[in-house]
């Protein structure tokens, strides 16, 4: 039975749930929003929503053994450090005098293809990535190269 259990299972195994869930953070994290399937928003959302208090947990501490504990312990859940700097460095100051809330579920409609739930999952007032200004940045950067 499945009294109190918290998390769905998503048909996947835990090790390959914790990846699917740390792999979407990242993206959401380095893109500042996603496009995903209702029921891996919902489970995403929690451990974006985790990763953004142990970062402001990490900037109030007042030891650096603390702060980098607590990213470690970060770069251990999400397996990846680069987004954790991000995250830890540049995100944190954006959520201050917020108390939770810091990601929003916008639902998109039923995929085409196989009927599931769309959801959009975003950080609240962070402005997102565009993919245009990203393409025409790096045919900048290859012209310059030559």
């Amino acid at each position: 039975m499945r009294h109190r259990k918290q998390d769905t299972k998503l048909g996947r195994s835990s090790a390959h749930r914790k990846a699917t869930m740390a792999s979407l953070v990242c993206h959401l994290i380095t893109e500042k929003q996603i496009k995903t399937t209702l029921a891996k928003a919902k489970q995403a959302r929690k451990l974006a929503e985790r990763m953004v208090t142990l970062g402001r947990k990490a900037a109030q501490a007042e030891t650096p053994e603390a702060k980098l504990a607590a990213r470690r312990l970060a770069i251990s859940r999400l397996n990846k450090p680069k987004p954790v700097g991000i995250l830890f460095d540049d995100m944190i100051s954006k959520f201050e005098g917020r108390q939770g809330g810091y990601t929003r579920i916008l639902k998109l409609g039923r995929r085409r293809s196989d009927g599931s739930e769309m959801a959009l999952l975003e950080w609240v007032g962070v402005q997102a990535v565009s993919k245009k200004k990203k393409k025409a940045d790096k045919t900048e950067k290859t012209e310059e190269a030559s």
